[in-house]
């Protein structure tokens, strides 16, 4: 199967933005994307947009302002997940010879608080109270702490690390180091989960444009080659939200993030001990305990032990969110993985600076979105 590669990526901070229009930040990660692969607009053949609260025919709002050019576009949506649908469909676009140069952009602007929950629950659920994504990963976090004695103090040390990891990165929306006890003292969202220990949707955009591998000499001496990009979505509800979705009584399916890694590692021809970086998603800080056990990084229940023992810090064994993760950079969940794979190539091209993996030369970005929607994408030099 024919090989694609990333030849320019392109970023918008995430944060908050009362003077910029989702126009606006959509079409700054798009130009600096555009400079980075040594491209013109005029020379993208076809564009992608992952966005989940902006309105109909967004690409093409934000696109078409750098050129009536006549190629076409299209808006992909799947909750958090939506930047992996859009990579994988332009990945595919690019096998099937359809055309040579794709851009994937993904952007937010997103309300603040918590969600709309008419975006993701029936009305019914809202009624019944139904609708709070914390009060499902705190069930999750209280489970695994009941099964496997997982503790508060380590699901405050992700929190520690990757706020600690922001500091460095000028992406991120929160650039600011906390202590143990700041956030274990930070206000209780929903327990154990604290505010400090967990994102904040946001505003952002992130772009990425590829072409075939044989191709990318001609636009950038650094390009990066994408090893795997799967979606998935799992067979049945992988937590406790029954009766929003379907639960089996007789067999403990695996998640949408054991099926797509498992797939992504066969895709790829390598497993988790071959991979040098990982950026997943720590929606809330527990949440990145259980997804080192679903990546294979170690066996379920042991999640604690690593982040006891320094294993995914920059300097450990399996680095995990040198950006920040969503913790400290915040969630528009169209631009969430675009803005992982950036932070992938960074790492892969050796100019992510002080929150630099020394000798890189493999990356895994993971997102996990509404629906059990999934993916993961793994990246190589």
């Amino acid at each position: 199967m024919k090989e694609v590669a990333i030849i320019g990526v392109g970023i918008h901070k995430f944060g908050r933005f009362e003077d910029k229009s989702y126009l606006d930040l959509g079409q700054e990660a798009a130009k600096m994307a555009l400079r980075d692969a040594n491209l013109e607009w005029k020379d993208i053949q076809m564009a992608y947009l992952s966005k989940m609260y902006l309105p109909a025919t967004s690409v093409a709002r934000i696109l078409k302002p750098l050129g009536a050019t006549g190629i076409p576009m299209c808006d992909v949506e799947a909750a958090c997940a939506s930047g992996g649908i859009a990579l994988s469909q332009a990945i595919w676009a690019i096998q099937a010879g359809a055309f040579d140069l794709v851009m994937v952009l993904g952007v937010e602007k997103m309300p603040r608080g918590f969600m709309d929950p008419s975006m993701i629950y029936e009305k019914w659920q809202i009624q019944m109270g139904m609708d709070t994504n914390p009060s499902y990963w705190a069930m999750r976090a209280r489970r695994h702490m009941y099964e496997y004695g997982t503790t508060e103090l380590q699901i405050a040390k992700v929190a520690y690390k990757n706020h600690k990891n922001s500091v460095h990165n000028p992406y991120a929306m929160y650039q600011k180091e906390f202590t143990i006890e700041e956030i274990m003292n930070s206000p209780l969202v929903c327990d154990p989960i604290h505010l400090l220990e967990i994102c904040a949707p946001n505003e952002g955009a992130a772009a990425v444009i590829l072409c075939p591998k044989d191709k990318a000499a001609r636009y950038t001496s650094k390009p990066i080659t994408i090893a795997a990009c799967v979606p998935t979505n799992s067979y049945y509800s992988a937590d406790f939200r029954a009766p929003l979705d379907s639960l089996s009584a007789k067999t403990n399916y695996p998640g949408p993030t054991e099926v797509a890694s498992k797939k992504a590692y066969d895709q790829a021809g390598i497993g988790p001990k071959d991979i040098n970086c990982f950026e997943v998603q720590d929606t809330d800080a527990f949440c990145e305990i259980e997804i080192y056990e679903q990546l294979g990084l170690c066996r379920i229940g042991e999640g604690g032990r690593l982040i006891d023992e320094g294993v995914t810090e920059i300097t450990g064994k399996y680095p995990v969110n040198m950006s920040g993760g969503l913790i400290s950079k915040g969630e528009p969940i169209g631009a969430s993985h675009l803005g992982q794979i950036f932070e992938i190539v960074m790492q892969l091209r050796g100019q992510a600076g002080k929150r630099q993996v020394p000798g890189a030369k493999t990356g895994l970005a993971h997102v996990l979105g509404a629906g059990n929607n999934c993916a993961v994408t793994i990246l190589k030099v």
